[in-house]
């Protein structure tokens, strides 16, 4: 029954592209949508990714690796931007760093498009339940990927294109796993790594910058994108 991962994962292109675009729609409230993603981007890495990491790996060594991933995309981030936001060059270093962020979402789609694929041949319940976390918070991806392009380099058509690349990974990831096997263990690596992607993206981006201008209405919206994705997590599970 594995091949039915494939078109459940189309449904996952349409709530990614409609997650999105609503960001876009947004735009000009552009903080106040971070707000929101950052809670979330921090919440899938604490209750999505890191959980999955942890039912393979170690503790020591599943947070090991999250501290590398963390310690990676600051680093990653503050060699990309090395100049004041007033220099000429600060919008190409910036629109690299967007481009980083949202590479790392789309590789976090591919993989939750792998999570169907492998878990329908487990058993046809289990994909299911995977299918059901995977699609609910894939709206959520897609407006992370346009918010955090956006807000990094202000450019519509990067945004767009990133969130094609974010749309049609979930697809990719469900063909790949419905044929192919993978190590358990690598993939919680990566998921382990990616986890601290998230930390570091909402701990030094998202978040500082939706709260730099304090409101209730952004402090709320952190809030309840944090507890939204804590409640979907746990329903999968």
């Amino acid at each position: 029954m594995s091949w039915i991962a494939v078109p459940l994962a189309g449904v996952t292109v349409l709530s990614t592209l409609a997650g999105g675009l609503l960001a876009l729609r947004l735009r000009n409230e552009l903080t106040t949508v971070i707000a929101f993603t950052g809670g979330i981007v921090v919440a899938v890495a604490l209750f999505d990714v890191l959980p999955e990491s942890l039912r393979v790996l170690a503790p020591r060594d599943a947070l090991a690796v999250v501290g590398v991933g963390f310690v990676l995309f600051f680093v990653a981030e503050r060699v990309l931007v090395l100049h004041h936001r007033d220099e000429p060059d600060q919008a190409r270093a910036h629109e690299r760093v967007g481009a980083l962020g949202a590479g790392a979402l789309s590789v976090h789609s591919l993989v939750d498009g792998l999570g169907i694929g492998l878990a329908f041949q487990v058993s046809t319940a289990t994909g299911v339940l995977v299918f059901i976390a995977v699609v609910s918070h894939d709206f959520a991806d897609g407006m992370n990927t346009v918010a955090f392009v956006l807000f990094q380099s202000g450019d519509r058509r990067q945004a767009l294109r990133w969130l094609t690349v974010d749309a049609l990974a979930p697809l990719v990831g469900a063909v790949i796993g419905s044929v192919v096997a993978i190590s358990e263990r690598g993939l919680a690596y990566v998921l382990a790594l990616y986890a601290g992607f998230f930390l570091s993206m909402g701990a030094t981006d998202l978040l500082p910058e939706a709260h730099s201008h304090p409101s209730w209405k952004r402090v709320g919206l952190t809030i309840a994108g944090f507890a939204i994705t804590f409640v979907i997590a746990r329903a999968a599970t």
